[in-house]
């Protein structure tokens, strides 16, 4: 199983079309908000069978898109959310603590343009996996490449991670 993760487009969809055509076939894709209206057309730049997954950030002022959503990726209770509700500005401690506190395995948001991947350890606790993707439009990193990530479920039901860059 292949998910793309995005998010932050805001509207310069450029980026976005080049990366879904790069990696070809996709299972999912997964958009963490700030799509700004793009999200009523990423439907037609993916091919037949690819689950989208999309929520609401901080720009995204028209949109009827969920603030925050709780879904299955394999064996993985997985939160999306954008993160601005959980101030992930100044960090994302307190996205995994209530992600912790949820029960979910992974968290993904975006919100603040810059990749992150941690896993976070707690003893008597499982893992939890917190992800942003970056930016593929305003990228804010050292160096301001446009990033994504891509998941990748594999034959075991292992999730694997890789964050790449344009």
């Amino acid at each position: 199983m292949k998910i793309l993760i995005v998010s932050d487009t805001h509207r310069k969809d450029g980026n976005l079309k080049q990366v879904i055509a790069r990696t070809g076939h996709l299972d999912m894709l997964i958009h963490l908000g700030d799509a700004e209206g793009s999200e009523h057309m990423i439907a037609t730049w993916v091919n037949e069978g690819c689950d989208l997954e999309m929520i609401l950030g901080n720009n995204d002022f028209f949109s009827c898109l969920d603030r925050e959503k709780d879904i299955m990726i394999g064996r993985y209770r997985t939160l999306l959310t954008h993160g601005h509700y959980y101030n992930v500005s100044v960090g994302a401690e307190y996205l995994a603590e209530e992600a912790r506190a949820r029960g979910f395995d992974i968290a993904m948001y975006g919100h603040t343009h810059r990749p992150f991947y941690e896993v976070s350890r707690k003893p008597g606790d499982k893992d939890l996996i917190v992800l942003n993707p970056g930016s593929l439009s305003y990228p804010r990193q050292d160096g301001h490449r446009p990033s994504y990530m891509l998941m990748e479920i594999d034959k075991a039901g292992e999730a694997h991670f890789a964050l790449n860059f344009l």
